[in-house]
């Protein structure tokens, strides 16, 4: 079969695209295998590919607003933080029992803030995950959109307001851990978090909820919904003559996006074993920004892909040539919004065309 037929035979497509989810589900099991075994998988490279698959979900959380919204977004590291550190107060009081967590009682605290009240139950931590960071797009997403800002402006907000929460994060009065943030987490509902099977456990749930997120956005944005979603990018104006609340469908785009990427980094911290301020560095945000763009935006798969690609190459340049990475970066960007204007996927595209 040429390659042109097969990409553009969409049940194959889709085929190619179960497969390779369904290896991300199987691999990490690979690390409960003896270590002497032709095919285990050290914890190094089950924590990578988790910690990976984490960051390409908040790279498919910013595709529904800025893929199919046209809302760029500079701060989704925020969300991203806000969902890990939520997860990692249940992690912080499960490491300390019934004490105080360590940081507290270093800075000679007597008692739990009031926000940390009930953090000890994971099904409360759970919800959490959740609500933080919807909560805070809601507030934020209303009343930037019910402002009407638009554009590089809104893009510049979202930035401030990362930042923003960076230097609050690392005060210590605030009560998360300051410039150190959480780490020395030990179990999980009981278990070792450092054994393999719950780092296989981790890992595969995370390919599960990014097989998840996916399937269900594709689905969304299939339904007049997305087409909605999409006719905001091209013309908002139009729309609202046409009738259309345009508000609600942003704000409930951006709150989703949010929860999602909370998702991911409550994925994130188990597995990585630390979550701090420098998660919002308004440099995280960006570069989540150039996995979309370099994959490929408005697909759902080609930021997954773009994820994908470029922190494994920040994986070994970064080892390799630290002090090339950015340059590196920088270049990549270049060359994909010169020559790449549809992502990596648009590669793929060519070839349904037939055009090499």
């Amino acid at each position: 079969m040429k390659i042109q037929a097969l990409l553009s035979d969409r049940p194959v497509s889709a085929v190619l695209i179960a497969l390779c989810f369904a290896v991300l589900l199987l691999l990490p099991w690979l690390h409960v295998l003896s270590p002497s075994s032709s095919f285990y998988l050290s914890a190094y490279w089950v924590t990578l590919l988790g910690k990976i698959m984490c960051l390409a979900l908040v790279a498919l959380a910013l595709d529904l607003v800025w893929g199919y919204a046209g809302i760029l977004s500079l701060g989704h590291g925020l969300y991203f933080a806000l969902g890990g550190y939520a997860f990692g107060m249940y992690l912080m009081r499960q490491s300390s029992g019934d004490q105080l967590p360590d940081f507290m009682r270093f800075l000679s605290w007597t008692e739990l803030p009031w926000y940390w009240v009930g953090s000890n139950h994971f099904l409360w931590a759970m919800f959490l995950v959740v609500a933080v960071p919807g909560l805070v797009a809601l507030i934020f997403g209303f009343f930037a959109f019910r402002s009407k800002i638009k554009g590089v402006y809104f893009s510049i907000i979202t930035q401030a307001m990362t930042f923003a929460a960076a230097l609050l994060f690392f005060r210590n009065e605030t009560g998360f851990g300051g410039n150190n943030g959480f780490t020395g987490f030990k179990t999980i509902l009981g278990f070792d978090i450092t054994s393999a099977p719950m780092r296989a456990t981790l890992c595969s749930l995370t390919a599960l909820v990014l097989l998840l997120c996916f399937i269900g956005l594709r689905s969304l944005m299939n339904r007049p919904y997305g087409r909605v979603l999409g006719a905001i990018r091209d013309s908002e104006n139009r729309l609202q003559y046409l009738g259309y609340r345009t508000l609600w469908y942003k704000l409930s785009a951006w709150i989703l996006s949010a929860v999602i990427a909370g998702i991911a980094g409550a994925l994130y911290v188990p597995q990585v074993g630390i979550i701090n301020p420098s998660e919002m560095n308004p440099v995280n945000s960006i570069e989540i920004a150039v996995w979309v763009a370099s994959g490929g935006r408005g697909t759902l798969i080609g930021p997954i892909l773009g994820a994908g690609i470029i922190n494994g190459m920040k994986t070994y340049f970064t080892v390799a040539y630290p002090e090339a990475w950015l340059l590196i970066l920088g270049a990549l960007f270049i060359v994909v919004t010169i020559f790449l204007p549809k992502g990596i996927i648009g590669l793929f595209e060519r070839f349904k065309k037939g055009d090499r």
